[in-house]
C-alpha cells in the first residue's frame, strides 16, 4: 500500500509551536527526511511540509509517535480538499477519498474530525460535533470504513468549515485520545488537579501490559514532593502501598486510603531503606537538578520505574529537554541499565514535560 504523504500534521499545546518543529525536525534528519516547518505561534498546530512526498508508513515509522516529546498526536498528511459546499460536505469529501484511493485496498478503522486547540478555533467544536456523524455514514455507505481495530484511522483537520487536511495514523503509533486531548475525571477525594496529570501519564506512557504488571496492589511507591497528594492518590486507589515525602501537609482523603505513610522531610535528600517498586516527584526544581536526582535513584538500585516531571525554562525548552535526557541515559548506560524512556509535553501539563523511565 504504497500511499505518498506530503507531509506531517501535528497538535500541540498553544504556545510550543516551535518545540514541535525543532523536534521533527530532529527526528526526520536521522532518516535523511528533508523539509519546512509551519508553525504559526500559538496555533497550536504545526505543519511540516516534506521537500519532496514519500511513502507514508514509511515517514510513520521515521516520526513514531512514541518519540514525540511536543506533539500530542501527528499523522502523515496526505492532502487537502478546499472549497467545500454547505449543502454537501460529505459528499464532497467522500468522493475525493474514493477517487484518490479507488486503486487501493485502503480502508479505515475510525475516522476523527479535528481542530486546533486554541480559545479562536474551538468554534469548530460544535460543527464537527454535528457534521462528524453525517460523514462517518457517508464514508461507511461507500464501505471505507472497516470497523478493525488495526486498520489505519483517517484524520480530517478543519480550520474552516469549508476546507480540510486529510492524513492517516496508525492506532498502535497514536495518542490514545483524539487530538491528543485527554478529557478526564477527578477522582473522589482528589486534592488537587495535579492528579489527572499521573491519570493521563498511565495511559499515554505506558502499555497496557505494563500498567497491569506494575499498578497492582501489594507494590510499594515513593512520592517526591508529594503534598496535597494528587500523585500519591492514584497509587493508592491502585492498593500501591505510598510513602508520601513532603514537609507540607497531604490531604486528609489521601490519608484516609489507609495506604499513605506521611514523612515530612526534603525530597531531594530523602532514601528509602530497602528499594521500591516506584518513586514519583513532582517537585518545582531545576530539570537538570530532578534528572540528576531520578537517575541517582535508578544508578543506587533503589526504584526500577519512575514518573516524573521536569518544569521546563521559557527559552530553550527543547534544548533543555535533550540535556535532561542525555544526563540521564548517560548515567544508566555507564551502569549497564537498560531502560526505556518515553516523554512527553501531556495535555494537564503546562510549562512541564512528563517523563516514565523503567528498567529493562
Amino acid at each position: 500500500m504504497n500511499l505518498q504523504a506530503t507531509g506531517l500534521i501535528m497538535h500541540c499545546r498553544a504556545g510550543f509551536e516551535s518545540e514541535v518543529g525543532a523536534e521533527v525536525l530532529a527526528l526526520c534528519g536521522r532518516h535523511d527526511i528533508t523539509g519546512v516547518v509551519h508553525g504559526k505561534p500559538d496555533s497550536a498546530l504545526v505543519r511540516f511540509a516534506l521537500a519532496k512526498p514519500c511513502d507514508w508508513a514509511h515517514l510513520l515509522e521515521a516520526v513514531p509517535f512514541n518519540d514525540c516529546v511536543f506533539a500530542r498526536e501527528r499523522f502523515a498528511w496526505m492532502g487537502s480538499i478546499s472549497d467545500l459546499p454547505e449543502q454537501d460536505r460529505a459528499g464532497v469529501i467522500v468522493n475525493h477519498l474514493v477517487a484518490l484511493y479507488a486503486k487501493t485496498p485502503l480502508r479505515f478503522g475510525r475516522m476523527s474530525c479535528e481542530f486546533a486547540d486554541t480559545n479562536e478555533a474551538k468554534e469548530m467544536s460544535g460543527f464537527l460535533r454535528r457534521f462528524a456523524p453525517h460523514l462517518e455514514k457517508a464514508l461507511a455507505k461507500k464501505g471505507m470504513l472497516a470497523m478493525k481495530a488495526e486498520a489505519p484511522t483517517l484524520h480530517l483537520f478543519f480550520e474552516t468549515s469549508s476546507a480540510c487536511d486529510f492524513g492517516l495514523s496508525m492506532p498502535d503509533d497514536a495518542s490514545p485520545w483524539p487530538m491528543g486531548i485527554a478529557h478526564l475525571r477527578m477522582p473522589i477525594g482528589a486534592p488537587s488537579r495535579s492528579t489527572l496529570k499521573m491519570s493521563e501519564a498511565f495511559f499515554a506512557l505506558m502499555s497496557e501490559t505494563e500498567r497491569a504488571s506494575t499498578l497492582r496492589a501489594g507494590l510499594k511507591a515513593v512520592d517526591l514532593g508529594a503534598a496535597p497528594g494528587g500523585w500519591t492518590l492514584q497509587f493508592a486507589q491502585r492498593g500501591v502501598r505510598v510513602t508520601a515525602i513532603d514537609n507540607g501537609p497531604l490531604a486528609q482523603s489521601v490519608l484516609d486510603t489507609g495506604l499513605v505513610e506521611h514523612v515530612r522531610a526534603d525530597g531531594f535528600t530523602w532514601r528509602p531503606k530497602q528499594r521500591v517498586d516506584w518513586m514519583v516527584c513532582d517537585m518545582v526544581e531545576q530539570p537538570a537538578r530532578v534528572a540528576a536526582l531520578i537517575a541517582d535513584w535508578f544508578v543506587t538500585g533503589r526504584c526500577r520505574r519512575s514518573i516524573f516531571n521536569l518544569k521546563l525554562p521559557m527559552k530553550k525548552r527543547y534544548a533543555e529537554v535533550e540535556k535532561c535526557r542525555a544526563l540521564i541515559s548517560a548515567r544508566l548506560d555507564d551502569e549497564g541499565l537498560s531502560h526505556v524512556m518515553r516523554m512527553r509535553h501531556l495535555y494537564h501539563d503546562r510549562e512541564e514535560i512528563t517523563v516514565y523511565l523503567a528498567l529493562v
